[in-house]
């Protein structure tokens, strides 16, 4: 038989829907990858019996002869930032240790729907609150992938939904959930040599999500190719009205529109993304994805995103500022963690479960945002922050007039060794460099392998499109993904 866990989500579903294997099989096969690869430290909780309850209720239907859903037999990795009912939720903090909610996120809910299986809970930094997934209490995440060199230094997985990246690119996992506030699916897909996307704000409800910027935050799928990609993505997305963000808009079939000819269609090229810093064979790869675009038939574009320089600045006011709201609510009152130092008063509790809680890069990003928000410094930092996001979304609404869809490289180096960056926080914020103008202006955000450097490590290739068109940017994807063949995997290590 196939190697099972060397399949991706079509394969699977397929394979389950026609008899080629049944669902156990594959859960079988991917929860004995996942427990040999505890090495990687990509999972938090593994589930074992929710993917095989899955794979035999899916099993079950098609013996009944019942329609299968889109994700029927595919057990997969769930970011531990995703509520799952009756299973530990963490967002890789001390703080929410133990928590196990009474209610499920919609996003994990659509796929356990659609016949997805849960494998596990998967590692990430602290909060989504990272680039390398280095901040999680739970230890850091290794990048499967080793550099060709003979060195064997741990590399970064990228972040924060490192465990996620490391566990795809693993083969432990066909596919897995992400979230993606600055870059957080599109930086550690680069990182590991996989596809992952980041759609239009609200397009995924964040119901359920712990919450790190509410106005940024977004779910999307993180797996080995455009197609699985777009297939995930189907059964994620949808209107909740228990978010108030959601989009109330009809699902496209993206998948079944998939089309990787680009005749007629203009790539925009931003001149502002060309940045000092940017390692060459970056650079290199950005102009052989512009060559693939045109030979898939898509006009080359020059274009200009001027405020670009100011993006990341911005991101790192509104995202803390949002972030010192959002977790005001761990105080060790109502679930959590609670540190009660002896004849300690109210005040004294919620000092003590928080500093014994959070994490180092967590109170950081507190200390900025309640600092940004607080009075004197309010017009200073956190409106005129706001204001540059608006000329952001401008900048890229002008460019929709000249282009379809944008092309950058998605991050300006591939991985880096583990603690490397970590004790220098700019040198790891500006990981996000390329990845944050479209979160600010809430697009569609793809990444996909675009081939190896020198040391045989990935490299990742950016599809920005227009608000609500994740069409463009799969199919884009789908051009380049077909053009570079990229085939690569990591050398089992772990």
């Amino acid at each position: 038989m196939t190697d099972l866990t060397s399949l991706g989500v079509r394969e699977i579903r397929d394979g389950v829907a026609n008899g080629a294997f049944s669902a156990v099989e594959v859960a079988e096969a991917f929860n004995a990858a996942v427990a040999a690869a505890a090495q990687l430290n990509a999972f938090i909780v593994t589930t074992p019996d929710h993917a095989l309850e899955a794979a035999k209720k899916v099993d079950a239907d098609r013996a009944a002869g019942k329609e299968l859903g889109k994700m029927a037999g595919v057990p997969i990795g769930m970011k531990d930032l995703f509520a799952t009912k009756h299973v530990q939720t963490t967002a890789a903090s001390h703080i929410l240790e133990g928590f196990k909610p009474e209610y499920e996120s919609t996003v994990s809910q659509k796929l356990w729907d659609a016949g997805a299986g849960m494998l596990g809970k998967l590692n990430l930094d602290q909060f989504a609150m990272g680039s390398s997934n280095e901040t999680s209490y739970f230890g850091d995440v290794a990048n499967p992938w080793r550099r060709n060199d003979g060195g064997n230094a741990k590399l970064a997985p990228g972040g924060s939904s490192g465990g996620s990246s490391a566990a795809v690119a693993a083969r432990i996992a066909p596919a897995a959930t992400g979230t993606d506030t600055g870059g957080s699916i599109r930086q550690p897909a680069a990182f590991t040599g996989i596809s992952g996307i980041k759609p239009t704000y609200g397009r995924c409800s964040r119901w359920g999500i712990v919450a790190f910027a509410s106005s940024l935050d977004q779910a999307g799928p993180m797996a080995r190719s455009v197609e699985d990609c777009a297939i995930m993505l189907e059964a994620m997305a949808g209107f909740d009205p228990k978010d108030s963000t959601s989009l109330e808009l009809d699902v496209p079939a993206w998948a079944e529109s998939l089309n990787a000819d680009l005749k007629g269609k203009r790539v925009g090229i931003p001149r502002e993304y060309r940045m000092d810093g940017t390692d060459e064979e970056i650079l290199k790869s950005w102009d052989d994805g512009i060559a693939w675009l045109k030979d898939a038939g898509a006009e080359v574009v020059d274009i200009s995103l001027p405020h670009t320089k100011y993006a990341l600045p911005a991101y790192y006011i509104v995202a803390p500022a949002e972030a010192s709201s959002n977790l005001a609510r761990y105080d060790g009152v109502r679930y959590g963690l609670r540190d009660l130092p002896e004849k300690a008063g109210l005040q004294d509790m919620y000092a003590a479960t928080r500093a014994a809680g959070f994490g180092d890069e967590v109170k950081r990003r507190i200390l900025i945002g309640t600092y940004v928000l607080s009075a004197g410094f309010y017009d200073a930092y956190y409106t005129q922050a706001m204001k540059v996001r608006t000329l952001i979304q401008r900048d890229f609404e002008a460019a929709w007039e000249k282009c379809d869809f944008v092309l950058a490289p998605t991050t300006p180096t591939a991985a880096f060794p583990l603690g490397d960056k970590l004790d220098d926080p700019l040198a790891m914020y500006l990981n996000d460099v390329f990845s944050v103008p479209a979160s600010l202006a809430g697009l569609p955000a793809m990444s996909v392998p675009a081939g190896l450097n020198k040391d045989g490590l990935p490299l990742g290739l950016q599809i920005v499109g227009p608000a609500f068109d994740e069409q463009a940017v799969l199919n884009a994807g789908l051009a380049i993904e077909q053009r570079a063949g990229f085939t690569a995997k990591p050398e089992k290590w772990w």
